[in-house]
């Protein structure tokens, strides 16, 4: 999993290497079309379009606006990849442990939940454990481990949110640069001409506008994953439950 986000990252990298080095390339062909005056074709592509917008917003600023929507994205992408293969079928695994208990006792079921990939097989071990030490034992062992496998489901969310913080962060950023070139350019021609200030403007709305774009994209990215770790720890605390209840019954019976 880690050499996948490795990968992820690396090619968004490159991606956006390639990216601002094509929009450096074509920033003085644009310009020099909007100097000219001359309209845009209607039947241009979504991507000739969106890098039309890009270059006009201020490729060298966008592209900080684009490095987080990129390595946001990996990194939501490799959370959810990892969610998923987290996901256990507690019912099947709470039968087997049961089976297990029945026919080969504790050490039985140790096996089956050590050959279960999951969080919630990783605590029915460490509670399994503990078995020799009482029930009550067993109870304290999940609780503490499970708030060890909680953070682990966790883990890179906070990259996430930073990305979702910073990218309109930037955004109003390039507005206040924007409004500064406008008035500036006010200034030095001592005239309020709509053209003097059009540029300004136009960058100021473009970088606000990709921000908040990458802002919400990443935003559905973190609520599914948040969603995603509720729905793993709700899985993990009903099979806790369930699994001191078979230890209390294992004990009865004997």
């Amino acid at each position: 999993m880690k050499k996948l986000i490795v990968l992820m990252l690396f090619a968004g990298v490159v991606t956006l290497g390639f990216s601002t080095s094509t929009y450096a390339v074509d920033a003085q062909e644009v310009t020099q079309q909007a100097d000219d005056g001359s309209l845009v074709d209607e039947n241009q592509s979504f991507h000739q379009v969106v890098k039309e917008q890009f270059i006009a917003g201020g490729w060298e600023f966008m592209s900080l606006v684009l490095a987080c929507l990129i390595l946001g994205l990996a990194i939501a992408i490799e959370r959810i990849i990892t969610l998923n293969l987290a996901t256990t079928n507690t019912k099947k695994l709470l039968a087997r442990v049961d089976e297990a208990l029945s026919k080969d006792g504790v050490e039985g079921a140790k096996e089956v939940c050590k050959n279960t990939k999951g969080p919630v097989a990783s605590i029915f071990t460490q509670g399994l454990m503990r078995m020799s030490e009482g029930v009550e034992m067993v109870e304290k062992s999940i609780i503490a481990y499970g708030s060890v496998e909680m953070g682990r489901l966790e883990k890179g969310l906070v990259w996430i949110s930073l990305f979702i913080s910073i990218a309109p962060m930037l955004g109003f950023m390039g507005t206040v640069i924007g409004m500064i070139g406008a008035f500036d350019a006010i200034a030095a021609a001592n005239d309020i001409n709509p053209a003097l200030v059009a540029d300004g403007i136009k960058v100021a709305l473009l970088t606000t506008v990709g921000g908040l774009i990458v802002a919400v994209i990443l935003q559905l990215f973190y609520n599914y994953c948040v969603t995603k770790i509720d729905s793993l720890v709700n899985q993990m605390e009903d099979a806790s439950i369930s699994l001191v209840d078979l230890l209390v019954k294992h004990n009865l019976s004997k």
